[in-house]
């Protein structure tokens, strides 16, 4: 197991780069702003089990096998591309029902939950960043650089939940306020449409 301070250097670092403003941050404050908290937090949670696939991939090394084959990555970028494309066309067509006092009944948690998921577990960049970053903090005289890797992805994955549960907590509270005002609930899926849009491009169109 790696050391106590290595686990909290690990640990400060992993915030920062969660905190940054990046593909998964920007996906749960848009989709908290434009279903509300509940929806968000599950968005985000989806995006934290998504990050422990990454872990076992890169752990496994899966992760190399798909830097190592070009048509094998590109076809994973093509699917999270088309994924996110996909959700930012629903988005756009709800005209408003999705967001926090729509019309409609609140959707399961298990779908927005699978939407996260699915998002981050199809970018394959995600992976690539945790096989360059996760073995930085393992050392082969300390244990096996395997399980290493799974439990510092663990922690990652613990503290992405509790980040973006505070990003979805406070973005969807703005959006229940601006919700309020009912011209403004179609605006809010379109934000949120158009953001999930842009991502599915910038992924579709990136080198890696």
């Amino acid at each position: 197991m790696p050391s106590l301070d290595t686990l909290l250097a690990f640990l400060g670092i992993s915030v920062l780069i969660t905190l940054a403003p990046g593909p998964d941050n920007l996906m749960v404050i848009g989709h908290s702003l434009a279903r509300g908290r509940r929806a968000g937090l599950a968005f985000g949670m989806g995006c934290a089990a998504g990050c422990a696939t990454h872990t076992a991939w890169a752990a496994l090394g899966i992760a190399a096998v798909v830097r190592a084959s070009p048509g094998l990555l590109l076809a994973v970028k093509l699917a999270g591309a088309a994924w996110l494309l996909w959700l930012g066309i629903q988005a756009l067509r709800s005209g408003g029902r999705l967001a926090p006092t729509g019309g409609l009944p609140a959707q399961p948690w298990r779908r927005d939950l699978r939407r996260g998921f699915v998002a981050n577990a199809l970018n394959p960049k995600v992976g690539l960043f945790f096989l360059a970053f996760l073995p930085q903090f393992t050392d082969p005289a300390t244990g096996t650089p395997s399980l290493q890797m799974l439990a510092l992805g663990a922690v990652f994955a613990a503290q992405t939940v509790i980040v973006f549960g505070g990003l979805a907590l406070a973005a969807g509270t703005i959006g229940r306020l601006l919700a309020r005002r009912p011209r403004l609930g179609p605006w809010l899926d379109r934000l949120c449409g158009v953001l999930f849009i842009g991502l599915a491009i910038r992924l579709a169109a990136s080198d890696n």
